[in-house]
């Protein structure tokens, strides 16, 4: 069986990069994208990845990237579209540079990255396209405006582009967690001990892990484990689906 060509973005840490490293290690040729040039090039090389500088807020960039895939290894079959940022903020001080940016990173771009890998998986008649979404792309909480817009967005994306590649034997899911160890919670819980005047522990504990049943942060190892079920031709039936890994969050 020839080897799958995957793209991940926000790789260069965190979950993108957990999930490159499981692509990696399972035979997959992956294309690693992130603004970080010096981070993603080392992890990318450490991997036997390729690594493609990319500003995921910008048209050209996104349609770069695809390209740049296509032109190295003549197909496309798996997208993980993860890359992200948050910011906590009361709407009333929400920076509106801001909002343009975050709903640009990571609802736009998704949109644009599928729609560009589209062709090549549509033409192979096989492929994976995984949001790397969030328990709030299904609940709100407050301070997050963008963030919760562009998530709940990328779920109808989700579910409408996985009713488009059905006949195609294309499958778009998401997955959604609840916080996971990586260094964008790290900055959550800075933002959020300083808006609600809380130690860290304070914040993991009353915020973070109040509505959990399980109490502690997910790692980021998991995420890769479940995108490699979700991408095997075992996992055909899942398609249009939020997959919840949420430590129960949402069970109530």
């Amino acid at each position: 069986m020839p080897k799958k060509i995957a793209i991940v973005t926000g790789a260069a840490s965190g979950i993108g990069l957990a999930v490159a490293q499981s692509l990696a290690a399972t035979g997959h040729q992956v294309v690693m994208a992130d603004i970080n040039q010096e981070t993603g090039s080392r992890e990318a090389a450490a991997i036997g990845a390729l690594f493609v500088r990319t500003d995921l807020s910008l048209r050209a960039d996104c349609k770069k990237l695809v390209q740049t895939a296509l032109d190295n290894f003549g197909r496309v079959d798996i997208l993980i579209s993860n890359a992200g940022i948050q910011h906590v903020s009361p709407i009333e001080e929400f920076p509106e540079d801001k909002w343009d940016f975050m709903i640009a990173l990571m609802l736009t771009a998704p949109f644009l990255l599928t729609r560009y890998c589209w062709p090549s998986m549509k033409e192979n008649g096989w492929g994976r396209i995984i949001h790397i979404n969030s328990v709030h792309g299904l609940i709100a909480s407050p301070f997050k405006s963008a963030y919760i817009s562009a998530k709940h967005g990328v779920s109808g994306l989700t579910k409408t582009t996985a009713l488009e590649g059905g006949p195609f034997g294309i499958t778009v899911n998401s997955i959604c967690p609840a916080y996971v160890r990586t260094p964008l919670v790290d900055g959550q819980i800075a933002d959020q001990a300083k808006l609600h005047n809380l130690s860290p522990e304070e914040v993991i504990e009353t915020i973070m892990l109040k509505n959990a049943a399980v109490k502690r942060l997910i790692e980021p190892s998991e995420i890769g484990d479940l995108v490699l079920y979700l991408c095997a031709d075992k996992a055909a039936c899942f398609t249009g689906s939020m997959l919840t890994m949420d430590c129960g969050w949402t069970a109530t």
